[in-house]
């Protein structure tokens, strides 16, 4: 594959979390991320919304690739 068709990651930081994944038996799955974290994501997963002008992208925790120890 030519070097222009690799994806390049994404980097955000979490503003909000939503309560976790339901799980088959009931249960909530326990959150990992938490605001403030520093993400990076593939560049084509989740969706943009806009709400009052600014575009925020939603993403699944599983669609995280790493969170950002660096900063």
């Amino acid at each position: 594959m030519p070097d222009q068709a690799h994806e390049v990651p994404q980097r955000g930081t979490v503003l909000e979390v939503g309560r976790g994944k339901l799980l088959d038996n009931g249960e909530v799955a326990r959150r990992e991320l938490k605001v403030g974290d520093v993400v990076i994501f593939g560049k084509y997963t989740g969706v943009y919304v806009e709400v009052n002008g600014i575009k925020y992208k939603i993403i699944r925790e599983s669609e995280v690739l790493a969170v950002d120890s660096m900063v």
